[in-house]
């Protein structure tokens, strides 16, 4: 199930505050905060980045680009020790009823991988194979990861740049002004609020989003590596115990004192018997 992540609006709505919060304290004026607007900037940074973008990628990735923005704001909320509960779970009517009888569960489960997994099980295909099938899965949703958060790489790469030649255009303006005095100022703003612009951009929306996105995938990568052990698990007949003190190996150890402290004292004695 998706949740949305309040983490990312709130810490992008935090750095931007506490930049005008800085602003407006060392302003003299009480206009102080309209000298950082500048529309000539904004047009050089937004602009100039917008056409880095479209030279960079295919328009098939560039139409992606709000559906990587969004993942950004939301977060998976599968938990590992709800997981193995729901291994335990299918390992004990699989024991009692037999793997055909897994089908009627999977009507109550949401994850699309583990419904994959489980039909291959039940199905008979041999445990290499499947492990082989989720794999590659895996490494094909690695790779579809890995090219939506390469657009917000790259964004935060050509941001800063493109503060920099709008950097390289304000100096030009100002030099040619160097004459005329009114213009000094309005020449330094755009070399110098371009820069600010692109690294504010890159730092603290681009980058960010993308080690946020970095950090989803080696998450969903690990949930479904256990996975794996577990449909495996569940196919070969697997004593439910067993099962899940071997899934429970993956658990922090606050969630496996946690899960300690809700086992039966029979634990391990149900489990030898079982075996």
């Amino acid at each position: 199930m998706r949740k949305r992540d309040i983490l990312t609006p709130f810490g992008i709505t935090m750095g931007f505050i506490m930049i005008m919060l800085a602003i407006v304290s060392k302003s003299s004026t009480s206009e102080g905060a309209g000298l950082f607007l500048d529309i000539s900037s904004i047009f050089i940074v937004i602009g100039g980045l917008i056409a880095s973008m479209l030279i960079t990628f295919k328009f098939e990735q560039i139409k992606l680009t709000r559906k990587v923005l969004s993942e950004a704001f939301h977060k998976n909320d599968q938990q590992l020790p709800q997981l193995i509960a729901l291994f335990v779970h299918l390992s004990e009517r699989a024991r009692r009823e037999g793997l055909l009888a897994l089908e009627n569960e999977l009507e109550e489960v949401d994850d699309p991988f583990i419904k994959k997994g489980i039909l291959l099980a039940v199905d008979g295909i041999e445990p290499e194979v499947i492990k082989d099938i989720l794999e590659a899965e895996i490494i094909a949703v690695e790779d579809r990861h890995y090219q939506g958060r390469a657009l917000l790489e790259k964004a935060g790469e050509y941001a800063p740049s493109w503060g920099m030649i709008g950097t390289l255009v304000g100096l030009v303006l100002m030099l040619n002004s160097l004459q005329d005095p009114a213009g000094l100022g309005p020449s330094m703003a755009v070399a110098l609020l371009t820069t600010l612009y692109g690294t504010v951009l890159a730092n603290l929306v681009f980058i960010p989003m993308a080690s946020k996105l970095e950090s989803k995938t080696e998450e969903e990568v690990f949930m479904k590596q256990i996975i794996i052990e577990g449909v495996i698990g569940v196919q070969s007949g697997q004593n439910p115990r067993i099962l899940e003190e071997k899934l429970s190996a993956f658990l922090s150890n606050e969630e496996r004192a946690k899960q300690l402290e809700e086992q039966p004292a029979d634990f391990m004695e149900e489990s030898v018997h079982e075996a």
